[in-house]
C-alpha cells in the first residue's frame, strides 16, 4: 500500500492534497486495491456544496459500488471530468487522479485527518482485524474473543 507524504487521509479512504485555499480530493491506493477495477466515477457538480462528512459522489468497481464522503466542506471548483472517460486511472495513478477540487470554508477541518503514518497504522490495524475475523476471532476494542460464523448468525465463544 502507498501513500505520500504531505497528504491528509481519512477512516473513509479519502486523500486531501491542499494547495492554499484549495483541496484535492481522491481516493487512496488502499481503497482503490480494495475495490478492485474502477468502471465508473460518479462526479460532483461544479459549484456544489461539499460538507464534510456527506456523501459528494460515487465510485463504482466491477466489484461493488461505493460512496465517496467529503473529508472537508467547501465549494466545488473544478472535477476531473478526465474520469468520465478513464475512471481506471485512479487504479494506476490513484494520488495523481483527483476527483474534485474544493475551495475550503474551514481549514480547521483538516486537523482530524490522518498523515501518511497515522493512515498507514490505521489501515495495518484494519487489516490485522480481518485477519484475525477470518481466523474465527473478533477483536472488540482490545479484547480478542473466539467466535463462530454460521449463516446469519455470530456466536462468542466465551
Amino acid at each position: 500500500m502507498k501513500t505520500i507524504k504531505g497528504l491528509h487521509y481519512t477512516k473513509d479512504h479519502e486523500w486531501v492534497k491542499v494547495d492554499g485555499t484549495k483541496a484535492y480530493v481522491g481516493v487512496t491506493d488502499y481503497a482503490q486495491d480494495a475495490l478492485g477495477d474502477i468502471v465508473f466515477v460518479e462526479l460532483p457538480e461544479v459549484d456544489d456544496e461539499a460538507v464534510k462528512g456527506d456523501e459528494i459522489c460515487v465510485v463504482e468497481s466491477v466489484k461493488a459500488a461505493s460512496d465517496i464522503y467529503s473529508p472537508v466542506s467547501g465549494t466545488v471548483v473544478e472535477v476531473n471530468e478526465g474520469l468520465e472517460d478513464d475512471p481506471a486511472a485512479i487504479n494506476s495513478a490513484p494520488y495523481e487522479q483527483h476527483i474534485y477540487v474544493v475551495e475550503l470554508s474551514d481549514q480547521g477541518e483538516l486537523d482530524g485527518l490522518m498523515n501518511n503514518e497515522e493512515y498507514e497504522k490505521y489501515c495495518s490495524d484494519q487489516i490485522s482485524r480481518l485477519h484475525l475475523e477470518e481466523r474465527g476471532i473478533l477483536c472488540i476494542n482490545t479484547f480478542l474473543i473466539p467466535i463462530k460464523i454460521s449463516r446469519r448468525c455470530l456466536t462468542l465463544l466465551v
